[in-house]
């Protein structure tokens, strides 16, 4: 909590320049947001929705959720030829090390566009930062109707208990997360932080939406229930071979990688189902799986020695602006040695996907609160 947050700023680091993986991940999703949005609408009419977006970071994808909340409601308010909600209460939540700066910053421009675009003045929309962990209640009972998440369910609130970096004993030597290599008190250790965290998430959100509220979430999971599945850890793997090759050089203390692990789980739509019927409140409509490239799908042929340069690079960009807070605090590396750091997993991971196009896999799911 004190630690993970996205790269801030607009700098060539930042989240705000290399999130294209996680605006993929949104537009996805839209068509399922949009569905639920619509079936929250049907027959009711809202003084006052309430929308959180959990794990809202800053940068272009910040407010385009919202956004697109807004357009789905006022389609529906043209097409019934009435106002269905006469004022949005929006809450941005990220921990509190999160840029909101850069996100109160493009408030002007954000309620102009309201304003010219859907015909809605200032006084309609409401847009307040919520800082706090999602693992826990964060807003009043009964005060949300939309919670919206993406690509933020699959971080943990802390490394699973007997992982941290000072246990006596290095479970999953040489790795970040779970591999193939990992014994099984290593993966259970992250099935059970899962379990306990999204469980609670579950809970917290089921006191603070009105009963028939929905929730939109999506997240980084994997396709099958072997949770060593390339498609949900191998981007790890690849990571901490950048990692050991400085280490052998003497320029990242090879302990400080085996006392390192991501507080981080993908998992399966098994896992994910048995928590929600567990808590009991809500209903799942949807639960879909989708396929994500790792650099969100930009044209480029992998093939040439430029095209594998390009895509390893954006790739290494795009979770180096996800990852790199975690790294700074538990390996105390100098600029330099971060910058070459990943400039060798932007060359093993363009090498990697010229010979196997590994896809993340992104699942999304709506819920209902049961009445």
């Amino acid at each position: 909590m004190q630690v993970l947050h996205m790269n801030k700023g607009n700098g060539d680091t930042s989240y705000a320049k290399n999130s294209t993986v996680q605006s993929k991940i949104i537009s996805v999703g839209k068509p399922i947001m949009k569905e639920a949005v619509l079936e929250m609408l049907c027959n009711n009419v809202i003084e006052s929705m309430g929308i959180a977006d959990l794990g809202c970071s800053s940068g272009p994808n910040s407010l385009s959720v919202i956004s697109e909340i807004m357009d789905t409601v006022e389609a529906a308010n043209r097409l019934l030829g009435r106002r269905l909600v006469s004022e949005f209460r929006v809450f941005l939540n990220d921990l509190y090390s999160n840029d909101f700066n850069n996100i109160f910053m493009s408030l002007p421009a954000f309620y102009d566009r309201l304003k010219e675009e859907k015909g809605l003045e200032f006084e309609s929309c409401f847009i307040l930062g919520a800082p706090g962990s999602f693992y826990g209640r964060l807003f009043p009972i009964n005060s949300l109707h939309f919670v919206h998440s993406s690509s933020s369910l699959h971080w943990l609130s802390q490394v699973p208990a007997g992982l941290e970096s000072n246990a006596l004993k290095r479970l999953n030597k040489g790795k970040l997360y779970i591999s193939k290599s990992s014994p099984q008190s290593v993966v259970d250790a992250y099935l059970l932080q899962f379990r306990n965290d999204f469980s609670l998430f579950i809970k917290s959100r089921s006191r603070e939406l009105v009963a028939g509220g929905r929730m939109v979430l999506s997240f980084m999971g994997r396709s099958s229930t072997d949770p060593t599945t390339e498609n949900s850890c191998y981007q790890w793997e690849l990571l901490a071979q950048a990692i050991m090759s400085l280490a052998r050089e003497g320029r990242i203390e090879e302990e400080k990688l085996d006392s390192f692990n991501a507080p981080y789980y993908a998992p399966c739509a098994e896992e994910i189902k048995d928590e929600i019927q567990k808590e009991g409140s809500f209903t799942i409509d949807r639960l879909e799986a989708f396929e994500i490239d790792w650099d969100g799908g930009a044209v480029t042929d992998i093939h040439t020695p430029h095209g594998k340069l390009s895509v390893g690079r954006r790739v290494a960009k795009a979770i180096r602006a996800v990852v790199e807070s975690m790294l700074e605090s538990h390996f105390g590396v100098e600029p330099d040695v971060m910058d070459d750091l990943f400039i060798r997993y932007g060359d093993i991971v363009g090498t990697h996907l010229s010979k196997s196009r590994t896809k993340y896999i992104n699942l999304v799911m709506a819920l209902t609160k049961k009445w």
